[in-house]
């Protein structure tokens, strides 16, 4: 799998489409489309794996654990945050976002967790 591949399979889990993807990284809405006849600078690449939550490594093809090697320590609201949720590339909808919460809840509350 190429890079270019591997970075449209993780931006499609997002929801989003390779400009979007590169707007989100900061970097030039056409510069992963260069990167098909073109080596990618390893700025560019870096900030491309850090908005798609996978290593540098990974978008290479040098391993296939798509994790990042960065320790995330952000704490995401869902009720909170506007990041898109999307599962198999479609995003998700207010109700299922709100079903998600609903669950977590219940499931807190089983459990005798603190909310």
């Amino acid at each position: 799998m190429t890079v270019i591949e591997r970075i449209k399979e993780i931006s499609k889990k997002r929801g989003w489409n390779l400009q979007k993807t590169a707007i989100e990284a900061g970097i030039g809405i056409n510069t992963i489309y260069k990167w098909k006849s073109q080596t990618p600078k390893i700025d560019a690449i870096s900030k491309v794996a850090d908005v798609l939550g996978v290593s540098v490594d990974y978008l290479l093809g040098n391993t296939d654990e798509m994790h990042s090697n960065k320790k995330d320590d952000k704490t995401v609201d869902l009720e909170q945050d506007t990041t898109i949720l999307a599962l198999d590339g479609i995003e998700l909808s207010d109700d299922y976002k709100q079903f998600i919460i609903d669950q977590v809840r219940s499931l807190r509350k089983l459990r005798g967790d603190d909310e």
